[in-house]
């Protein structure tokens, strides 16, 4: 008689692999009410000019494999970054050029070292390495903690990662302080610096990262098309770093993974056309932050620099969160900690605040 059949044995590490929680659409509000999702830090702005026609005649081709080397889109990129194009690694989003990071430094029990609380997959990238999190307390106004950083670095430190604007506080480095940063991170440790939402960031806190790779070649930076841009469906993603790191990036990727409808929207989003309209909503979203950062006071920590806000409530987070719920506004809650809230329509902004103010007054009286 034939043995039964079970499930297979699975790597036995994977049950410490934490699991991304996606933001959750809002409930339906009370009648008449508009639902809105803030949770996921998404552009409330439609594609940019030329990227739906883009799409649509790329979409022509699907029967057919992508350009494996995105060629097109990685020239243009190089052309308005200045940067050689084999400096270049695309990926579906910047979180696959994460994972790749940590697959090309990493070995099992090696460490990677990153500020808390920041962004969710970082654990996750760790985890499937092999590799053990060194999470660093941020400072008590939420920024990047870079000494306790250092200080944590060990032997076995293989990857390091920055993200700036840090998300879920909204918080940047600052320039002289990253770099004396650098300076002390042995050069064998590859700091990721991640720049998500670095088109946010406003002048007076922003400073050119490209410069600082001719002068420290272990730094790989991660940026993407899915925040100011708008192309957060299309998964599209690129890695800026020195051609050795580039290339083992590339070398890890999954065959094919940028699809030719990506390549596409990338390129339209980068015409002139889609540019002036891309610095026109920045600038538009940025007014909103501002608008809603001083209409939320204290509640709301200070100077954010992405497309998003972070109330650091504490064990009162999920009350807040609850609030919202009830008013068809879907935010991120990070329990016992803060809430993060994302920068969208005027018209859901109005309503942070509303909700916000009532908070408020609601624990004033307590």
């Amino acid at each position: 008689m034939a043995p039964a059949h079970s499930e297979p044995e699975l790597r036995a590490s994977l049950d410490a692999v934490p699991r991304y929680r996606a933001g959750a659409a809002p409930p339906p509000g009370p009648v008449g009410v508009v639902a809105y999702k803030v949770a996921s830090n998404e552009n409330p702005y439609p594609p940019l000019p030329g990227v739906l026609a883009a799409i649509s005649d790329a979409a022509t081709g699907i029967n057919r494999y992508p350009d494996f080397g995105s060629a097109q889109l990685v020239a243009e990129l190089a052309r308005t970054l200045g940067v050689n194009p084999d400096q270049l690694a695309l990926g579906t989003g910047s979180v696959s050029l994460l994972e790749y990071a940590a697959q090309i430094s990493c070995a099992d029990n090696d460490e990677v070292v990153f500020a808390w609380p920041s962004f969710e997959a970082y654990p996750i990238v760790t985890a499937v390495a092999g590799a053990q999190a060194v999470q660093v307390p941020l400072t008590s106004d939420h920024h990047h903690d870079l000494e306790a950083m250092l200080a944590a670095i060990t032997a076995q430190t293989r990857l390091v990662i920055v993200c700036s604007p840090n998300n879920p506080t909204g918080t940047a480095v600052e320039r002289s302080a990253f770099v004396d940063f650098l300076k002390k991170v042995p050069s064998r440790i590859l700091v990721v610096l991640d720049e998500a939402y670095t088109e946010f960031v406003s002048d007076d806190a922003s400073f050119d990262s490209l410069a600082l790779m001719s002068q420290f070649p272990n730094v790989c930076i991660l940026r993407t098309f899915s925040k100011a841009y708008g192309l957060a469906a299309i998964r599209l993603g690129y890695a800026i770093a020195s051609e050795n790191v580039a290339s083992a990036l590339r070398a890890v990727a999954l065959p094919f993974g940028v699809s030719s409808v990506a390549q596409a929207a990338g390129l339209a989003a980068l015409a002139p056309p889609a540019q002036r309209e891309l610095q026109a909503r920045i600038a538009q979203l940025n007014l909103e932050r501002e608008r809603v950062v001083k209409a939320l006071g204290a509640l709301c920590a200070a100077n954010p620099e992405g497309n998003f806000v972070w109330l650091p409530l504490g064990e009162r987070s999920a009350e807040f969160a609850n609030l919202c719920q009830e008013q068809a506004l879907s935010v991120r809650l990070f329990v016992g900690v803060g809430v993060r809230v994302t920068i969208a329509e005027p018209q859901a902004n109005d309503r942070l605040i509303t909700i916000a103010q009532g908070f408020s007054d609601d624990h004033a009286s307590a």
